[in-house]
C-alpha cells in the first residue's frame, strides 16, 4: 500500500469505528421502523356516485306492409242471346213439323253409311303352317342372292355384317311391313329393304284351314371376300 504523505490524512485507523458507526445506524433505522405505527385514514367520503340510469334499448319493430290482395278480376258476364224468329216464321216451322210427320202408310228409307274404320288382319308370329316361298327355304336364300348388290361405298369402306329384316307375309301372299330388327350400317340395311320388298308373292301361312298373315324373319349376310 501506498503510504500517505501525512499520517493525518490517513484514515485506515478509523475504519473500524466508521463499520460500527454505521451497523449501530442500520440497526437503529430498521427498530425504527418496527416500532413506528400509522393511524389508518378514515375515507370521509368515497365520492358520489351519480346514478346512472340505464338507457333502455329501444328495438324498433320492424313490421312488414302487407299488401292488400289484388281485387278479384271482374267476371265476365255472359248475356243470354235469344234468338227470336218472326211470327210468321215460326208459324212455317211448326206447319213443315206437323206434314212431316209420319203416319202408318209412310215409308221409311234407311240408308247404312259406309264405315271409314278397316278392320285390321291379325298377324301371328307362330301358324300350324307357316308361309313358304317357291322353291323353299333354299329357294329363298337363291333368290336374294342374286338380287343383292353390294353397295359400292360399303364394299370400298370393307363395311361388312349380317343384317335381319322383319315382314309380314299376308293372307293373300304378298310381302308387307318391312322392317330392320338388326342392322350393320344404314347402307347395307337399306338395301336389305330394297331386296325383301320385291321379294314375289308366297304361299301364305294356314291356321285352322285358313289363310292369315304371318311374321317371318329373313337374314341377309354382307361379306366380301
Amino acid at each position: 500500500m501506498i503510504k500517505k504523505k501525512t499520517e493525518q490524512a490517513d484514515l485506515e485507523g478509523y475504519r473500524g469505528l466508521f463499520i460500527k458507526v454505521g451497523y449501530i445506524v442500520a440497526l437503529g433505522a430498521i427498530l425504527l421502523a418496527f416500532e413506528w405505527t400509522t393511524s389508518a385514514e378514515k375515507a370521509s367520503s368515497l365520492g358520489t356516485t351519480a346514478d346512472m340510469q340505464a338507457e333502455e334499448e329501444i328495438v324498433p319493430i320492424t313490421r312488414q306492409d302487407v299488401k292488400p290482395p289484388p281485387p278479384p278480376p271482374p267476371q265476365e258476364q255472359v248475356a243470354d242471346v235469344l234468338n227470336l224468329a218472326d211470327d210468321d216464321a215460326e208459324l212455317e216451322e211448326e206447319a213443315d213439323a206437323m206434314s212431316s210427320e209420319a203416319d202408318e202408310n209412310t215409308m221409311i228409307e234407311i240408308q247404312e253409311l259406309p264405315s271409314n274404320e278397316v278392320e285390321e288382319e291379325e298377324v301371328f308370329f307362330v301358324v300350324e303352317e307357316m308361309p313358304l316361298f317357291p322353291g323353299g327355304e333354299r329357294g329363298l336364300k337363291k333368290w336374294i342372292a342374286q338380287k343383292v348388290k353390294y353397295p359400292a361405298i360399303a364394299r370400298e369402306n370393307d363395311i361388312q355384317g349380317k343384317v335381319f329384316v322383319r315382314f309380314v307375309v299376308t293372307s293373300s301372299g304378298k310381302v308387307d311391313k318391312v322392317q330392320i330388327i338388326r342392322g350393320v350400317d344404314p347402307l347395307l340395311d337399306a338395301e336389305s329393304v330394297r331386296v325383301v320388298k320385291s321379294l314375289p308373292r308366297w304361299k301364305p301361312g294356314m291356321q285352322r284351314g285358313k289363310p292369315v298373315s304371318v311374321w317371318y324373319t329373313v337374314p341377309i349376310n354382307f361379306k366380301l371376300q
